[in-house]
Parts: structure tokens; C-alpha cells; sequence
């Protein structure tokens, strides 16, 4: 039997879209001098919902390291974290800064 391309023999090709994932973005939390580590911890406790111990690591992070990865997002979160955290740092008087980058 030769297989003529112009015969149609009722068999569909299935083809299926793939949804691409989300670029996220690493918001990343800078060391200072002058922000305490309370202040931190609170930040990363209730702007990024982390456990006591898991705020206690990145804080320590922050600290010893210069800088701590608070989690990763979408760029429209992550861009509203870091403006969440710098405007609470400015209200508190701290210089605490935040900033973001791809993944």
C-alpha cells in the first residue's frame, strides 16, 4: 500500500498549547547600618508571611551576607513588596532598602 498525502483518512493531528510559566522575580532586601534587625524580622514576618525561624535566617542573611532573598514573585508582586517595605521603612525612619531581579 503507498501512502497518498491528498487521501484523508479522518486520523487528527492533536496539537496542544503550551502556557509558558511566569518569569518570577527575587525580591532581595540590602544590608545597612542603621535598620535594626527587629525591624527586619517584622518585615519579613508580616510584608512576606514568613515563620519566626525562617525570618530569623534571612535577617541573619541580610546581616552577615549584605543581602537576604525575601522570596520570588511575579513582577506586579514583587514590585508591590518592595514599595510596601520601603514605605514602611520610611514611615519607621529606617533606610532599609529593597529591590528586585529576574530569576
Amino acid at each position: 500500500m503507498v501512502h497518498d498525502p491528498s487521501i484523508d483518512h479522518g486520523v487528527l493531528d492533536e496539537t496542544r498549547q503550551k502556557t509558558a510559566k511566569p518569569t518570577l522575580y527575587k525580591v532581595i532586601l540590602l544590608n545597612d547600618d542603621y535598620t535594626t534587625m527587629e525591624f527586619v524580622l517584622h518585615v519579613l514576618e508580616t510584608v512576606f508571611h514568613k515563620t519566626p525561624a525562617t525570618a530569623h535566617r534571612i535577617m541573619m542573611q541580610v546581616h552577615t551576607g549584605g543581602h537576604g532573598v525575601c522570596g520570588a514573585y511575579s513582577y506586579d508582586v514583587a514590585e508591590t513588596k518592595v514599595a510596601t517595605v520601603q514605605g514602611l521603612a520610611k514611615r519607621e525612619g529606617f533606610p532599609l532598602q529593597a529591590t528586585l531581579e529576574e530569576e
